[in-house]
């Protein structure tokens, strides 16, 4: 099983499943410029043509997923006066070009929230198509906190995932949402005991990466888009996403073990 060492960031792939597990334990998996550097670095991995990968499952070292962005970082902590400073500018040059490659990942993504998610690292839990989370993790808005706004994407995620009300409540009051509750706003898709969840996100990513790589690619694509688009513009989407399907292998092979009753054996093509 090939295992790559990044910037604070390990990157195993087992067959068709890649793990991509962030590795700073000491501050619970804080973001800093040097594990965005290794997160881009797992995604150059993951997107060659030679890897393999038809599923990847993205969690934290430790007792923690991701605690939000590192604020001892000397890259995030940034001693220029108050009134000169642009917050904005690491989310513009770093953040937001690695998160951009996620969104148009070709393969399905399992995020594995096996402790705190807060700040940035709930940003990055709500990327997942599949969102498992441990009993004991909990999703956090810190960013009231320190006085910034949400982002990482949140302000457009949470409200179509929850609603307006429970999206505003979130990030306005800055409370934690432990992870039952979060599966009962539809926030996230399943709990576990933290003993299994890293055995079931596994499993699940199994499944998925021996699926049709071509079709679930499209689907994944198509309601990633859903919301910037009207009825009319997502049903021509869909035609078209149809088009690549149908001519995909995978959907010659799944039609013909529906029509001789097996098991399909997708290849991914």
């Amino acid at each position: 099983m090939p295992i790559h060492d990044l910037n604070r960031v390990r990157l195993e792939i087992d067959g068709g499943v890649a793990k991509m597990v962030m590795n700073h334990v000491e501050v619970m998996n804080a973001v800093s410029m040097e594990m965005l550097e290794g997160l881009t670095a797992a995604l150059n991995i993951i997107e060659r043509p030679d890897s393999g990968v038809r599923c990847v499952v993205w969690t934290g070292e430790g007792r923690g997923f991701c605690t939000g962005a590192n604020l001892s970082d000397g890259r995030v902590n940034d001693p220029t006066p108050p009134g000169e400073r642009d917050a904005g500018a690491a989310l513009e040059q770093r953040y937001h070009p690695f998160l951009r490659r996620l969104r148009n990942l070709k393969v399905p993504l399992v995020t594995a929230v096996n402790g705190p998610a807060a700040g940035v690292g709930m940003s990055f839990a709500l990327m997942g198509d599949m969102i498992l989370a441990a009993k004991s993790a909990f999703f956090l808005q810190a960013f009231r906190r320190i006085g910034l706004v949400p982002d990482g994407g949140s302000t457009w995620l949470l409200p179509r995932l929850v609603g307006l009300a429970r999206a505003k409540e979130l990030s306005l009051m800055g409370e934690r949402l432990p992870a039952e509750k979060a599966l009962d706003w539809g926030l996230i898709n399943r709990v576990y005991d933290d003993a299994e969840l890293m055995p079931e996100a596994m499993k699940l990513a199994a499944d998925l990466a021996a699926g049709p790589t071509v079709s679930l690619s499209n689907i994944r694509s198509l309601f990633n888009r859903s919301f910037d688009r009207t009825y009319e513009e997502q049903l021509d989407a869909e035609r078209w996403a149809q088009l690549t399907a149908g001519r995909s292998k995978d959907f010659q092979e799944g039609v013909a073990a529906f029509l001789q009753k097996r098991p399909a054996d997708f290849k991914g093509e």
